[in-house]
């Protein structure tokens, strides 16, 4: 199998790196997530139309003058035997503790293991998908179980359905006052449930499979219940099934990601061992979406945080005959009517932070009457704050001069570097936080 090939988020590599994955990345390069999402690639979260920094038009790998520049994702990709890797930029000898974090406090995923140094960061990512199975278990079944019309055969009297004449005179020959037929009934044992039980009885063998399932203990009660006629050597066949048949009606979009999430934990073998598949598989990490929601878990007592995933906290820019018009969902709006801040969570090195962020966060401003918008941005090294005050005058009249009335502030959170285990890591992540929330409370009492 060919040597995966490393890259971080938020850098620019040249092609000679990707010598050795040529078949990959002509198969990424230049796509937008939305593309590879349809091509069976997994991206957390799902993709929709109203997100702002992970848009359906960004790229994996696109082509900037001879090189390739990579956004604000992380996870692996692969096709055939050949592997790319995204790691987070603050990925430490080969341990994306930072990805893992954000995970753990974004997801609620479980402490339950140190990422194992032993294993590769492909395997490591696959424990981090198998630990987003029960958010996904726990999303879908708020719809219910899952339902649909399945054929099922019988051989009695009571004949509701087609009669089955080749199986008839099979079963019933000569003559015994029973009748083949088949039955179109709507059925909660059908092929995605039982890939969702397959799924389970996988993550059961796992030395930490029992703890994670009790997070969702009550819907996993139900699928096993709702399964009766599972049986384990079928597993291949209700994969096949579910690739073949994936979830099309709106209402069950929750069952689609749960589907394909099933898919990549139950295959992810054969994906590791490179079987020749044709198809691109792996699964994608939105850092921008993790790190702003991340940020809410600090900051939540003083801002309030729309959400355009899910639609709540809508703003407007205007109102007229028409109505509202002007849709936006800035990340934080500060809670003092008297002293509004305005905050925009970015996962991009400082420098990257420039003039769309800023018209994005000004408008923001500008809407909310606040004179002072910040980026909370996460940093390898305490750079300190970097103040922008708004220009006023300009340049034909000789006048242009900052005023300190309204001002846009890069404040940085340090990442740690140097942990050596996940632990470490997260009591450095801990103190970090209590300093970022000091400087918080400064800032807004």
């Amino acid at each position: 199998m060919t040597t995966p090939v490393r890259i971080s988020d938020n850098s620019s590599n040249k092609k000679e790196l990707f010598s050795d994955i040529k078949n990959l990345t002509k198969k990424i390069a230049n796509k937008t997530l939305e593309q590879l999402e349809r091509e069976s690639v997994f991206v957390f979260p799902k993709i929709i139309d109203e997100t702002s920094d992970l848009t359906k038009e960004q790229m994996i790998l696109q082509e900037v003058n001879g090189s390739y520049r990579t956004g604000n994702v992380m996870g692996f990709i692969g096709y055939g035997s050949e592997r790319l890797i995204l790691n987070s930029r603050f990925c430490i000898n080969d341990n994306d503790y930072f990805l893992q974090y954000l995970l753990d406090k974004v997801v609620d995923i479980p402490n339950i293991v140190d990422m194992n140094t032993d294993a590769n960061q492909e395997h490591r990512i696959f424990d981090l998908v198998i630990f987003l199975f029960p958010h996904y278990l726990k999303q879908a079944m708020r719809k219910g179980l899952f339902k649909k019309y399945i054929q099922n055969k019988y051989n009695n009297e009571n004949v509701k359905g087609l009669i089955d004449i080749p199986r008839h005179i099979k079963n019933n020959t000569p003559f015994i006052g029973k009748i083949a037929y088949t039955q179109r009934e709507f059925s909660f044992d059908n092929a995605l449930t039982e890939l969702v039980r397959h799924t389970i009885e996988f993550i059961k063998r796992k030395p930490f499979g029992n703890t994670l399932l009790n997070k969702v203990k009550d819907e996993v009660k139900l699928i096993i219940e709702a399964t009766t006629d599972f049986e384990p050597y079928d597993r291949q066949k209700i994969i096949d099934l579910n690739i073949k048949k994936k979830v099309r009606h709106a209402y069950f979009k929750e069952y689609l990601s749960l589907q394909k999430l099933c898919i990549l934990i139950l295959q992810n073998q054969k994906y590791q061992i490179g079987t020749g598949f044709n198809e691109i598989y792996g699964i994608l990490f939105d850092g921008a979406w993790l790190w702003e929601e991340y940020i809410n878990t600090l900051v939540s007592d003083y801002f309030y945080h729309p959400t355009n995933k899910t639609g709540g906290g809508a703003q407007w820019l205007f109102s007229g005959p028409l109505g509202r018009l002007g849709l936006i969902y800035p990340d934080f709006i500060g809670k003092d009517e008297l002293n509004r801040i305005i905050a925009d969570a970015k996962y991009k090195p400082m420098d990257n932070i420039g003039n769309r962020d800023y018209l994005q966060v000004l408008s923001y401003m500008f809407r909310f009457d606040s004179k002072t918008g910040y980026y909370f941005y996460p940093e390898a090294e305490q750079s300190g704050d970097l103040v922008l005050y708004l220009n006023r005058g300009n340049s034909y009249e000789n006048n242009l001069q900052g005023r300190d009335d309204i001002k846009l502030i890069k404040h940085g959170f340090k990442i740690p570097q140097t942990s050596s285990s996940y632990d470490e890591f997260s009591k450095e992540m801990n103190l970090q936080e209590k300093l970022f929330t000091q400087s918080l409370i400064a800032l807004v009492v």
